[in-house]
């Protein structure tokens, strides 16, 4: 059984909030609503447009699973944040208000929403923390392994960089939000198979994993740093990727220098495809999704032996111990292994990576 402690600052936001119960306090005396049948209403909360798998793929294959898992009877009540916290806080007052039976939480703010996690366990609304794990009283969190996920982008950046890697060589590290906990995680996993062999030339914590921002990020280490002296770029994610490149070329940095990423979208493959990308981190957004879906309906419907076989893991929040829990796998993707990962699992078919202008990268990496 795996223990993972996640770690993120706690503002001063915690003395109010702390004052209304969020933090501490037994939640014992709350009762939870009877096991339901197959009408369960499955509240989805996801984070931002500007990740493209959430509407892509996360939504889609929870609705399509839970479809499935009910008799068609189960529906999915769908809300977006678009990046704010705010919107995300009231979109979750508004699920408790409707009285949902179940809701899947991808945070925008782990910190801040602890108070309506408060607030659905006290009205009997099961809570399970989807891709990034909520800080108050959740019931199971379903993610992937985000310490390996960092580790991985790490050691494959120098893999890249092969015997330029020293001490000496200047790398620039893209990070994910700061208020993201997986963003946290990530970042100090990478570190911990960087430091001591690459110098962190400069490092950037980039809000709402926005690629324009990226972008400015990666124009500022360039001016600081000198276009000929960056060997490689640790980007936490794909998104991220297309702005760093824009900026990259724009200063006319070429050949490029090797750029990691993470969620394998098809831009990225793509770009992998070309060699504009070193690499990608696959991970199975349809097991996820089809697990955190089946949590889901396990949890209202009171199959504890179900519920208990998807969380054998065990990770805790600055508010929460031991949380249920269970971590996908993940793999890096490079154009080594692009039919066996994203081809080979149906997230693309080669018709939609290998287009007229990828078609001789394509042929040459055999690919057809």
């Amino acid at each position: 059984m795996r223990r993972i402690a996640v770690s993120v600052a706690v503002p001063a936001l915690a003395v109010s909030l702390a004052a209304c119960g969020v933090f501490g306090g037994s939640v014992n005396s709350v009762k939870a609503r009877p096991a339901k049948g197959n009408d369960v209403t499955v509240g989805l909360l996801l984070p931002d447009t500007a990740t493209s798998r959430y509407n892509k793929f996360n939504y889609p294959i929870v609705k399509d699973k839970v479809a499935e898992l009910t008799g068609d009877r189960g529906k999915v009540e769908y809300a977006n944040a678009e990046a704010s916290g705010d919107k995300q806080y009231a979109q979750m007052q508004k699920m408790i208000d409707d009285k949902v039976d179940v809701i899947l939480l991808d945070a925008v703010d782990s910190h801040a929403i602890a108070y309506e996690v408060r607030k659905a366990k006290e009205a009997g609304i099961p809570v399970i923390a989807y891709d990034r794990l909520a800080e108050g009283p959740i019931d199971a969190y379903v993610s992937f392994d985000n310490e390996l996920v960092g580790e991985v982008q790490g050691r494959s950046l120098l893999q890249a960089l092969g015997s330029r890697a020293g001490t000496s060589t200047k790398i620039v590290m893209i990070n994910g939000s700061p208020i993201d906990p997986n963003a946290k995680q990530f970042k100090e996993a990478a570190l911990s198979q960087l430091k001591g062999k690459v110098t962190i030339a400069r490092s950037y914590d980039t809000a709402d994993w926005n690629p324009q921002f990226a972008q400015t990020d990666m124009t500022d280490a360039i001016n600081a740093i000198g276009k000929d002296n960056i060997a490689g770029v640790l980007s936490a994610d794909d998104d991220m990727v297309a702005g760093i490149i824009k900026a990259l070329k724009a200063a006319g940095v070429t050949p490029l220098p090797p750029i990691t990423g993470q969620d394998a979208t098809l831009d990225a493959v793509r770009r992998i495809v070309s060699g504009e990308q070193y690499m990608s981190v696959y991970k199975s957004y349809p097991a996820e999704a089809e697990d955190a879906a089946e949590m889901a309906i396990d949890k209202v419907q009171g199959k504890d032996v179900e519920f208990d076989s998807l969380t054998q893991d065990k990770v805790s929040s600055p508010t929460t111990k031991d949380v249920p829990s269970q971590l996908v796998p993940v793999v890096a993707l490079t154009k080594d292994n692009i039919k066996d990962t994203v081809v080979a699992d149906g997230l693309y078919k080669l018709s939609d990576i290998c287009t007229a202008e990828y078609e001789s990268d394509c042929a040459a990496l055999g690919l057809k």
